[in-house]
């Protein structure tokens, strides 16, 4: 993807894009749409607010630059595909964080994520351990 930055005083979606794209993706993803237009979204986001098309159609057009969202020509419009799930586009920022992390050492890196896992709760660092040791069992070790 491209044009991506981590905002690290931002959390979920708009921790990796500004605000009206991140409500525009969970539209996308909440409505599970496999193709649409910039009414279609203007129109599900005025549920909560008013805004203007031509502001939907440029952010829109943003996500497309950023490799989010597909286009086709439908006569005089485009219709928009989203190119990833929620969760592909999660894994691919935590893949992209963890590859900006590299410069620090991998032991480094492992550390801060066992550190930030073991501070949200117990469960979670049990998650961490199972899945290590899944992960092992596939390598044969």
């Amino acid at each position: 993807m491209k044009g991506i930055r981590l905002r690290p005083e931002k959390t979920g979606l708009r921790a990796a894009l500004f605000d009206l794209e991140a409500d525009i993706m969970e539209v996308v993803w909440t409505e599970q749409w496999s193709s649409f237009t910039v009414a279609d979204v203007q129109r599900a986001l005025e549920r909560s607010r008013q805004i203007a098309y031509t502001t939907v159609m440029t952010t829109v057009g943003r996500l497309h630059d950023k490799g989010l969202l597909s286009r086709s020509r439908d006569g005089k419009r485009y219709l928009y595909r989203p190119r990833m799930s929620r969760g592909e586009f999660a894994e691919s920022m935590v893949r992209e964080l963890l590859g900006s992390l590299s410069g620090l050492g991998h032991e480094q890196a492992l550390s801060l994520l066992v550190e930030q896992v073991a501070e949200s709760d117990a469960d979670e660092l049990r998650l961490l351990e199972e899945l290590i040791r899944k992960r092992k069992r596939e390598l044969g070790g």
